[in-house]
């Protein structure tokens, strides 16, 4: 077991504020390996993938004064029939106990849940391992997290398994996809998500997407929104304020996975022109574990002049992050003109060489090079 202390904090904290913790994620991400890294002498763990479950815990309350530990475990609880009422039950009479709910997708929650939840629950949205946390398995390759993708099992690996990836998204469309969106042609939605892993970190043009795959607009719409609810994939939006001439409607959408992104575009071995894309991917990734609860946004101008992630801070102060994986290979020009219509704020240039960070000049901005975790969340 690797730890991931990031994680174990974040969720020991939201205990802290809410008696419930909902830990999401993609399938085989490591949430059920997490839960157990928080000390099986303190879980009562419960696989509800067991048909048996539904029966102990008919009655939520005997079943709560029967817990002889201080951490309640529900994996997979989406597939009970009323889990908001199990944990409605826990939270409100048994206030003691620490209760975390593990499922793969939010979309249960919010058709299960509804509201009654409201001010018991927080989310932690659990990513593939992040770029900080490669020392601690095993000091991994950089190279090879951006190849292989940050799923624990694929990311210590010794060679590429390229059946794994096909395996992962069969199961992902019948586990979660399937089931709780009734999508019936298994084809078409995996040959939209490879298609949005193809494209990933682009712009996503509804029309565009639909004449591609020989399907209609409608479906596109609502196989992303499956692909956002299930986090499979973050859909990045524009940012746009004062300026006259900035693109405010397609978003960015991103795959869940840099491996993914490698396998649907054939990408073995990786190029050198290969890292910058994917290293985007992964200060993504970061950006969407350490704030998130903030909207990370692009800004790009209708001369194709861009900044990759900018987070608003403030009324009016906005962080600009732009991503390379050489910094020596830096244009500034889509920084310069963003600033020009949003002056205040602190500029980054994220980079695997950013350590130690340091501070660049070009023309009047000031430019701190930093690795993701050297932007201070």
């Amino acid at each position: 077991m690797y730890p991931r202390p990031f994680w174990l904090r974040r969720i020991e904290r939201a205990w802290q504020d809410r008696p419930v913790v909902w830990l999401s994620g993609v399938r085989r991400a490591g949430k059920t390996t997490l839960a157990h890294a928080l000390g099986d002498e303190r879980l009562t763990y419960v696989n509800c993938d067991l048909p048996v479950v539904e029966d102990m815990v008919a009655n939520p309350e005997v079943f709560y004064r029967s817990a002889d530990r201080p951490i309640v475990v529900f994996d997979e609880i989406h597939q009970l029939r009323d889990p908001a009422r199990l944990l409605k039950v826990g939270a409100d009479l048994f206030p003691s106990l620490k209760i975390l709910a593990i499922g793969s997708s939010t979309l249960a929650a919010s058709r299960k849940f509804r509201d009654t939840l409201a001010g018991r629950k927080y989310s932690v949205h659990l990513v593939p391992v992040l770029f900080e946390e490669l020392p601690a398995f095993g000091g991994v390759a950089l190279a090879k997290r951006l190849l292989h993708g940050g799923l624990p099992e694929l990311l210590l690996a010794d060679t590429r398994q390229p059946a794994f990836y096909r395996e992962w998204t069969d199961s992902f469309f019948a586990r979660d996809v399937q089931r709780l969106f009734g999508f019936r042609d298994v084809n078409r939605f995996l040959a939209f998500f490879e298609y949005v892993c193809r494209r990933s970190g682009g712009q996503l043009e509804t029309a565009t997407a639909a004449r591609d795959l020989a399907i209609s607009r409608p479906t596109v719409e609502s196989h992303l929104r499956a692909l956002e609810i299930t986090q499979a994939a973050t859909s990045v939006r524009p940012f746009f304020g004062s300026g006259r001439h900035e693109i405010v409607k397609a978003p960015k959408v991103y795959a869940f996975d840099t491996g993914f992104v490698s396998w649907a575009r054939g990408w073995d071995p990786l190029r050198p022109d290969d890292f910058g894309d994917l290293w985007e991917h992964l200060v993504l990734e970061h950006l969407l574990a350490h704030v998130p609860d903030e909207p990370v946004r692009y800004w790009r101008d209708t001369r194709g002049r861009e900044v990759d992630f900018v987070l608003p801070r403030g009324r009016d102060a906005v962080n600009a992050i732009e991503c390379k994986w050489d910094p020596s290979r830096f244009d500034p020009t889509g920084l310069e003109v963003f600033r020009n219509s949003y002056p205040q704020g602190l500029n980054f240039l994220v980079s695997p060489a950013g350590d130690p960070a340091h501070v660049r000049r070009f023309g009047g901005l000031e430019v701190r090079v930093v690795t993701p975790a050297g932007l201070g969340f």
